[in-house]
């Protein structure tokens, strides 16, 4: 993706969040300058990779294949295997009409997938074979709002905003926006993913970047390089 086009989604995406009322945190107007001038301090935000996330999934077709996030915050998987402690995460998600983020699952992470405003959430699912492979005979069970919900392989649940699915390691899911653009929220245990998507085709989980102008803010796939 041009470095160009990243900035222009980054506007895109904060104004529409702002348009249901959230306001992103303080961090996430640091020009690069600024956070390598905060790096110190803002080590919590460097290793957990809080902060903007653009992604084409390596394919160069943001429109069609893709996904915004922003990281809110994020634990520590040591935590997590210690049974204590900061064990979770949130992200904000943009889901445009008909885009879509390709069929996946986790090895580690459960996670609520809520419809914060917007158009309709569509999330197509899918059961697992027992050694975790994609099965498209398999269905499963999903909760939704806390009520149990049977799907058949390859069932479209559609979601309202106020509503919501939760996700185990083992549900294959894709989705996109319905008739317009979702803002998607997330809650989610540990987040890492570097490690921890699993997709159906071999594509990979960040966009290669085209630097044709500068940065207006790092995306945490930069951080690495950048800091």
């Amino acid at each position: 993706m041009k470095r160009s086009r990243i900035n222009e989604i980054i506007l895109e995406a904060e104004a529409f969040m702002r348009s249901f009322g959230f306001v992103l945190p303080p961090f996430a107007n640091w020009t690069p300058d600024e956070m390598k001038a905060n790096a110190g301090v803002a080590r919590a935000v460097i290793e957990g990779r809080l902060g903007w996330d653009i992604t084409d999934y390596g394919q160069g077709k943001f429109d069609e294949l893709g996904l915004f996030l922003f990281t809110l915050r994020n634990g520590r998987l040591s935590d997590l295997q210690a049974g204590g402690g900061m064990c979770y995460a949130e992200k904000l998600l943009i889901s445009k009409k008909d885009q879509i983020s390709p069929m996946h699952r986790h090895y580690l992470k459960a996670e609520d997938i809520i419809n914060r405003g917007g158009a309709t959430l569509a999330i197509e699912l899918n059961g697992s074979a027992p050694d975790g492979t994609f099965d498209p005979d398999a269905g499963g069970v999903v909760m939704c709002d806390g009520i149990e919900r049977r799907f058949g392989p390859g069932e479209v649940l559609l979601f309202a905003p106020g509503e919501s699915v939760t996700l185990m390691p083992g549900d294959w899911h894709k989705f996109w926006g319905e008739g317009g653009d979702v803002l998607i929220g997330e809650v989610s245990t540990v987040n890492n993913d570097e490690t921890d998507n699993w997709f159906r085709e071999p594509i990979g989980r960040f966009a290669a970047v085209e630097e044709d102008v500068a940065p207006s803010h790092l995306l945490v796939s930069d951080y690495g390089a950048w800091l």
